[in-house]
């Protein structure tokens, strides 16, 4: 087949994957900024005059980066998870089983659409919380390289999740259990110097604690573990979750009859 062929197919399918979110935006991208700005409000107003993590920054600004990974994390997981189970539910899976696209072009086009949502929500969520708070941007290649790895990796996860899961209950149990555990348990709302010496160890084996302690480093400048660490666990989590998503598409695992 054609080069431009496959591109073509490639190319349909994200777009397929972004037009789908984009016609919920009030789902997939109002509320999920709504969440963080009532987290910002609550923890924010209750702590404000209590917690200075970072000498010089607020607690209200400290959160502000947190938040706005903890919405990466969320919804790049959400998108290509729900996608997946979805079509399998609905039974139309099969059609795009059956057009000429690879297992690799499935995957870019299903992680690169997670990476649009999860982007998207980050920025609206910054540029909402702008309007109230002062933000320093001490590094934006930092903020944007964290950004995209974050959206990459739990595109990838959502991925594997929506080709194991059989119903939807299988799938919310994945969320319930594993990613919002994690996401909540990484730094979102506090800086593990913070914890007890066992905590911090503990959580220095939670991959997405990298993601927002280099993401938040992007802002600040400041960071808990060693920002090129944080580059290279991130993407070695990331090739680990790529390398069982692609396994399991080649494989056709639970979406082959």
């Amino acid at each position: 087949m054609k080069a431009g062929s496959r591109a073509y197919g490639f190319y349909a399918l994200f777009a397929k994957e972004v037009v789908r979110f984009l016609k919920v935006t009030v789902q997939t991208v109002l509320t999920p900024v709504v969440t963080a700005l009532l987290y910002l409000l609550v923890f924010g107003q209750a702590l404000e005059a209590h917690v200075e993590v970072y000498e010089g920054v607020s607690y209200s600004a400290f959160l502000i980066p947190g938040l706005m990974m903890m919405s990466i994390i969320q919804n790049s997981f959400a998108n290509s998870s729900s996608s997946l189970i979805q079509s399998k539910m609905m039974g139309n899976l099969v059609f795009v089983l059956l057009s000429p696209i690879s297992s690799l072009e499935f995957y870019a086009a299903f992680t690169l659409a997670a990476v649009v949502r999860g982007v998207l929500v980050a920025m609206a969520v910054y540029f909402v919380a702008i309007l109230f708070i002062d933000l320093p941007l001490a590094h934006p290649w930092a903020i944007v390289t964290f950004a995209i790895l974050g959206s990459a990796i739990l595109g990838a996860l959502g991925l594997v999740a929506g080709i194991w899961a059989e119903k939807f209950d299988q799938l919310s149990a994945f969320q319930n259990f594993f990613i919002l555990p994690l996401s909540f348990l990484s730094g979102v709302f506090y800086s593990i110097e913070s914890l007890p010496a066992a905590w911090q160890t503990a959580s220095l084996f939670n991959p997405f604690f990298y993601l927002i302690d280099g993401f938040r480093y992007g802002f600040f400048g400041v960071a808990d573990a060693d920002v090129g660490i944080s580059i290279m666990v991130s993407l070695g989590f990331l090739l680990l979750i790529s390398i069982v998503a692609l396994v399991m598409l080649h494989k056709g695992y639970k979406i082959r009859g």
